[in-house]
């Protein structure tokens, strides 16, 4: 019989495409071809069990800023709410979570101090911490995201259905 075991998780900042500028860039220039309506069309069916609605996101958005935000979330208890904001903005909204203002009024939802945090980003107070997140991911070999690191050994990349990652928890269990 299998036992049950407590799930502890620690999410590590990574930023996917760090060229990108802080403009953005549309995704016709990162996907040239991509039918992205009928790519959004399979997302929401897929995520309409679990109450997740995802927008026609028409670029993506350099992520940096919101990366150093969630660290300062972290510091001050709100990370998963912040967290959590962020990616309903980004996913959901469409919204562009390289731009600061975004992100500081996600922060004043959240109960954090927006001012402080614009001081944070100007400073640069976490860039050292991206820096250590990437090369975390370097060692462990992520490339993409969601990339799920179970007991520093296995890896389980990207978003599988439900129960296909069920099924791949469970073998690292046995």
């Amino acid at each position: 019989m299998k036992k049950d075991f407590p799930i502890e998780e620690t999410w590590v900042p990574f930023q996917l495409r760090p060229w990108t500028p802080p403009e953005g860039i549309p995704y016709t220039e990162l996907f040239p071809g991509v039918m992205f309506k009928e790519r959004y069309l399979g997302l929401n069916k897929s995520g309409e069990p679990f109450g997740c609605r995802f927008g026609e996101r028409t670029f993506l958005s350099n992520s940096k800023p919101a990366l150093e935000a969630s660290e300062y979330a972290r510091d001050k208890g709100k990370f998963d709410l912040f967290h959590e904001q962020v990616f309903h903005a980004y996913f959901t909204d469409v919204l562009d979570i390289g731009d600061t203002k975004i992100l500081l009024k996600i922060a004043g939802e959240v109960g954090l101090d927006p001012e402080e945090l614009k001081r944070c980003l100007n400073d640069g107070r976490y860039e050292t911490r991206l820096e250590e997140g990437m090369k975390q991911a370097a060692r462990y070999g992520i490339s993409a995201v969601p990339t799920f690191i179970i007991n520093e050994a296995h890896r389980i990349v990207g978003a599988p259905p439900l129960g296909s990652f069920k099924d791949q928890l469970s073998r690292i269990q046995d």
